[in-house]
């Protein structure tokens, strides 16, 4: 079986070099070039001599994501569709902000989880990321940097993209970990967050892994009725579930958890849902903040955005009641940044060279 080398660690690529007959320090420097460097092949590795990179070439080998779109705001919003070597295709999404950078990423191609505001889950999962595909988003993201922003590199990661990140466990915690690793990106655990629909055990399994990154629950509503009409999960892990499941999150982490509110207009952004919401959250004692989420609209879907007036006054009933809350700002509205909708418009859009083309957006009406 070929090793998954952009999964592995710097102690796995030691014992692969090892079984290979070199010496185990000629791990971390593949470790080193893949992430930190970002090489594109085991040609550029030219710490190693030219046999061995032939040889792990034969032995070991990897292929880089591709860009098939991309997209920019003049916000400074960039979104890719990127492919990796088996077809598979995912979005990623990367975000300018005072302190630098922060990149959405995918977890998985599409979703199983069927939010019905959320373009990710129209055709269902096809299959889960792994370690590295994570990894390879925020690589060709600092590698688009280094051209366009030299000395700037991805600062945040944010598993908010396509894809339920707890619903690919054992990839995500493993992602996170190679990420933080200071050999490679280097990236701060507090720096790093995971968004979640409510899978209430792998929550608590989350928090026990030892990991202060930041949870962002999807929550969306404050009832379970309504919850359910937007989120079938709900229907496996309703409302009492997922707040017994946070809570837990806050004690064992003290990483208060974030609370992602989506705003549709006459819905869920009603006064009363903002006071339902207080209710929810106070147990919590501190531990919640809202991000209210003005939402990106999907030409499949039936909902509207909230109007700003609404916005503002749900926030400031939430924030009356005593719980931390701020609105999102609003980023590439312009690129069909919200997950999943760049890799629906393109589906099939390629040219008589195989390479993607975008199409118009359609305009009003």
């Amino acid at each position: 079986m070929t090793p998954d080398v952009l999964s592995a660690g710097p102690q796995e690529l030691e014992a692969l070099l090892e079984e290979a007959g070199q010496p185990r320090f000629r791990g971390r420097q593949l470790f080193r070039a893949l992430w930190r460097e970002g090489v594109a092949d085991y040609a550029a590795v030219t710490v190693w001599p030219k046999a061995l990179r032939t040889a792990m070439a034969q032995r070991a080998p990897w292929g880089r994501a591709r860009c098939l779109a991309e997209q920019r705001s003049p916000d400074g919003t960039v979104k890719w569709l990127l492919a990796f070597p088996d077809g598979a295709r995912v979005e990623t999404v990367l975000l300018p902000h005072d302190y630098g950078y922060s990149l959405c990423v995918s977890s998985q191609v599409g979703c199983a989880m069927g939010c019905t505001f959320c373009a990710s889950g129209l055709s269902g999962r096809l299959r889960n990321l792994t370690a590295g595909e994570m990894l390879e988003q925020v690589r060709f993201a600092n590698t688009y940097l280094a051209e366009a922003d030299p000395g700037a590199r991805v600062s945040r990661v944010d598993l908010m993209g396509s894809g339920e990140p707890l619903d690919n466990y054992t990839a995500t915690v493993r992602f996170l970990r190679l990420a933080h690793e200071p050999e490679g990106l280097g990236l701060s655990y507090r720096h790093m967050t995971v968004s979640t629909s409510g899978l209430a055990p792998r929550i608590r399994r989350l928090a026990d892994e030892g990991l202060p990154v930041t949870l962002a629950v999807s929550l969306h509503a404050a009832d379970d009725e309504l919850r359910t009409r937007l989120m079938p999960v709900n229907q496996a892990y309703p409302l009492e579930a997922v707040m017994e499941a946070a809570a837990y999150y806050w004690r064992r982490t003290r990483r208060r958890v974030t609370f992602e509110y989506l705003l549709l207009r006459g819905l869920n952004d009603t006064p009363a849902q903002a006071r339902q919401l207080v209710a929810l959250l106070r147990p919590l004692d501190g531990g919640a903040h809202v991000n209210l989420i003005p939402w990106n609209p999907v030409p499949e879907l039936p909902w509207q955005a909230s109007t700003p007036a609404a916005a503002a006054r749900f926030l400031d009933l939430v924030q009356a009641g005593g719980i931390s809350c701020t609105i999102r700002k609003e980023f590439g509205r312009d690129i069909d940044a919200a997950c999943g909708q760049l890799r629906r418009r393109e589906e099939g859009m390629r040219d008589s060279q195989g390479l993607w083309v975008i199409p118009p957006r359609p305009g009003p009406g």
